[in-house]
This record gives structure tokens, sequence and C-alpha cells, in this order.
């Protein structure tokens, strides 16, 4: 069985097809500038050389049938043709509160991605663009959305609710609903396997670290909290987003600089983070450390924040669980950077958690990080939502 998952942007679409009898991955490939001028595809086919086609790409219509060309080609193709497709499983933000569980994409479907348009503006018009796209290229297939959001369904009320009159929930869905599900539930899993815990009682903190970032706290595989919102703007300190703020910090800036909310919120969603608060420098953590290291001060406390922000939230989630057994990083920060992972694990004696810095300089290899007597284990585990994406579509068809 092949399985093709489709994660679209609104400019950008990545897939994998992935072969579900070993769950290798046959080909791999990114649209870019999708609407833009200077668009292109990239595609890699296992065992053969990547290949790079520029082609304008008006919409997501024209880039999946570029990547179905792609992955069909006689030259560097990798199937004969899309009868060897099974499946298509799509990353899908929001469902709102209709959706959590992954389902096979009918007209109902459908109709709630876009009433969750509000909620997802950047990324829930892309993904039903992908799906609509795929029915075409491929009709009769069966297309499964994977919701973004399902994992953090789960939480309790007392996890969920802000203390904002209810009306607003009840007229608009306004809650905490998490994002990054796909990688908090596969890391969360892996996690209780490789680390040899308890399936039903294991509680497990992930840590998926990178330009957006976010922590989870679940017990059995089941979320009981995570610092993502309604939408990915809560929480972290993370490459430009700032995490959490005061409410009436959005007030003050619109009264002082002649700005309205929107333009705030835009301020708070791409000029914030550690973009803002190194005064511009990047938004890229890589870039942070270097100019760290060069004695830029301002960097220096931006990277500061985001790890003590990440280990007060260790903290909450071990309170609220009361308990952890297991943390894991994950995601580009998580899995490459080894001092971050010390950083935020020297925040943490209070837990009985000793790092092996020996086991520790490794980049993006599932490992135990923690020494023999740490209390708790932490583990570095890779993501692959793109594998979870096509598991939860297999089970489903």
């Amino acid at each position: 069985m092949k399985i093709l998952v489709i994660n679209c942007g609104s400019s950008s679409l990545k897939y994998q097809l992935i072969n579900m009898e070993d769950e290798s991955v046959i080909a791999k490939g990114l649209c870019e500038r999708i609407g833009i001028e200077g668009s292109k595809l990239t595609h890699e086919p296992a065992g053969k050389d990547k290949v790079v086609i520029e082609n304008a790409m008006p919409t997501h219509k024209t880039a999946i049938q570029m990547v179905m060309d792609a992955l069909q080609n006689p030259e560097y193709g990798v199937i004969a043709s899309t009868d060897e497709i099974s499946a298509i499983g799509h990353r899908v933000l929001h469902g709102g509160k209709v959706y959590s569980d992954s389902i096979v994409v009918d007209e109902d479907v459908k109709r709630v991605i876009r009433e969750c348009f509000d909620l997802g503006p950047l990324h829930n018009p892309a993904n039903l663009m992908g799906i609509e796209a795929c029915e075409a290229a491929m009709p009769g297939k069966p297309n499964v959305a994977v919701w973004d959001t399902g994992f953090g369904m789960a939480m309790p009320e007392k996890a969920y609710m802000y203390a904002i009159p209810h009306e607003y929930y009840e007229k608009y869905s306004i809650r905490r609903y998490g994002f990054h599900g796909t990688s908090h539930k596969f890391v969360s899993g892996e996690a209780i396997k490789f680390g040899g815990l308890d399936p039903k009682n294991a509680k497990v903190i992930v840590c998926h670290l990178g330009n957006g970032a976010s922590v989870s706290a679940s017990i059995g595989g089941k979320c009981v909290d995570t610092s993502m919102g309604l939408t990915p703007l809560e929480g972290l300190i993370m490459g430009t987003r700032s995490g959490d703020v005061d409410p009436a910090v959005v007030q003050f800036i619109a009264n002082k600089e002649g700005k309205d909310v929107n333009e705030v919120l835009n301020i708070l969603n791409k000029k914030s983070g550690v973009l803002g608060m190194s005064g511009g420098i990047s938004s890229d953590f890589r870039d942070i450390e270097n100019a760290k290291k060069e004695g830029n001060h301002l960097a220096e406390v931006a990277l500061d924040a985001f790890i003590y922000r990440v280990a007060k939230y260790i903290g909450a989630y071990t309170a609220a669980m009361n308990g952890v057994d297991a943390i894991a990083f994950t995601a580009g920060v998580g899995e490459n950077d080894k001092a971050s992972r010390k950083a935020i694990c020297e925040y943490l004696g209070y837990l009985g958690v000793k790092i092996d810095d020996e086991a520790n300089d490794v980049r993006g290899k599932m490992r135990v990080i923690s020494a023999a007597d740490s209390k708790v284990k932490v583990m570095l585990i890779p993501t692959n939502e793109e594998l979870a994406i096509a598991r939860e579509t297999k089970a489903l068809i």
C-alpha cells in the first residue's frame, strides 16, 4: 500500500509518498511560492538524484498536478501511474469543535474546514485547496483529513476554557485548541515505546521546539494540556511569535502607536519572538546563538527567555499531572541544539533530572540523553508528522 501525504501551506505544498509495508519514503518534495513569481518544485526520489523543476504554479491545483507528473516521470518518477496510490492523507489545521478524530473527507468535512477559515485563516483555505486539487487529479481516491488540533481536543474543560464570558464559547467556539498536534501525538507515543513506559499511565511532556514551538502534557498518550491556544500565538516564545503576553499590551501598543488591533496582532505574530527581542537580528535560533557568542546582549536575553519559558511550562505540566515519567525534545531546535536541551534541563534539578553530556551530544537521532541515575527519562525523539498522517490514513481505509 502506498499513501501520499500532503501538507499545504498558504504558498507551499510538502509531500511524501510512503510505502506502508515497511513505512519507507519512496519520494518526497516541496512546492514553493505557489501563486507567487519564481515558483518551483523540488522532488527527491529515493535512490535517485534530486530534481528542481521551475514552473509557474498559480494555484494549488497546478502544484498537485506537477507533483503527480513528477511522481510518474519516466526518468525520475517512482510510480507507473496514480493507480498505485491507495489514498491521500492531508494535514488540516482546524476542525473547530466538530472534528478531532481523523476522518475520510466528504462534503460535510469540507464544509467544516470552510467554516473554520476564520480560526485558521492561513492554513485552512490552503488545506481545502489541497484536498480539492487531489480530488480533481485522482477522482475516486479516498482523501483523509488529519487534524492538527486533534490531539489538543482531548484536554479537559479546566484546561481548554478561557476565563471570558461563556457566551463567546457558545457563539464563536473560543477555547484553547492547541497545535502541532500530529507531532505531539507521534512523539509522545514513540517516547512511551522507546522508553519502555506504561502505555496506559505514562506521564510524558513533549517539547516541540522550533521556529514554531509548543509544549504538551499527556497521560497514556492522551493530551492533558498544551501551550498553544485559540491560535498558535499563545504559549512559548517562538521565532517571530510573542507567546504569552498580558492582553493589555495589545491595547497599550495600539493607543501609543496609533494602530488597530489587527496591526498589533500582526506585530505579535510576525515581528516578535526572538526576532523582536533580539532587536531584529533573526527569527532563526542559530543566528541568535551566533550573535550571543559574539557578545550581543539582546540575543543572549532572547535565548535565555526562550529557555526559561520552556522550563516554566515543564514545571507547570509536571504539577498538572502530579509527576512526570519522561520529557521528550523534538523539532528543529529540540532535535539539533544540545546546548538548549541542557540549559532547559538545568532548571529541572528539583525533579531529579540529570543529563548525560556524552549522550546529549547528538543531532536528530532517537536517544535517551539523561543519566542512568536521572529520576526522569529525558529523550530526543525526532518527529515525523508525515508518517503519523500516513498511519492514520492507513487505519481509516
